[in-house]
């Protein structure tokens, strides 16, 4: 089945994200970009068990730096998919964790991230098929 049938064969439609100039259709492509981005559909899911601090975070994510993570973060939090909890205790304590339209990320991002686990093999085939032939 290609992607045109299976498009029509949809009872709900999607809306036109590649051509929509509204203001809705740009934060549509926004969002996208925001939840497609590696860093943050990983903190995303560093976060499904509950609130984490900071270096939690980073060392579940593996790999990203201070200064990613904390973009990262400011992004999410002002998108309302996160929330921040400061707590005046020394050293200070910060918190971050999903709020519920955070939460209701969780389920696309993981089925993202288990089509990604259990297509990679596929993916390093096509991969190197392809490089082998330029």
């Amino acid at each position: 089945m290609g992607v045109t049938e299976m498009a029509t064969d949809d009872p709900e439609q999607l809306p036109d994200i590649c051509t929509s100039l509204t203001a809705d259709g740009e934060l549509v492509r926004e969002l996208l970009d925001r939840i497609g981005d590696k860093w943050s559909v990983l903190i995303v899911a560093s976060l499904r068990h509950g609130p984490l601090r900071f270096t939690a975070i980073q060392h579940a994510t593996g790999g990203i730096s201070q200064r990613m993570l904390t973009l990262n973060l400011r992004h999410l939090h002002r998108d309302g998919l996160i929330t921040r909890t400061s707590y005046p205790e020394v050293p200070p304590r910060v918190e971050y964790e999903l709020t519920e339209l955070g939460c209701s990320l969780l389920t696309p991002v993981l089925a993202l991230a288990r089509w990604a686990g259990d297509n990679a093999p596929q993916v390093r085939t096509h991969r190197t098929a392809f490089d082998r032939a330029d």
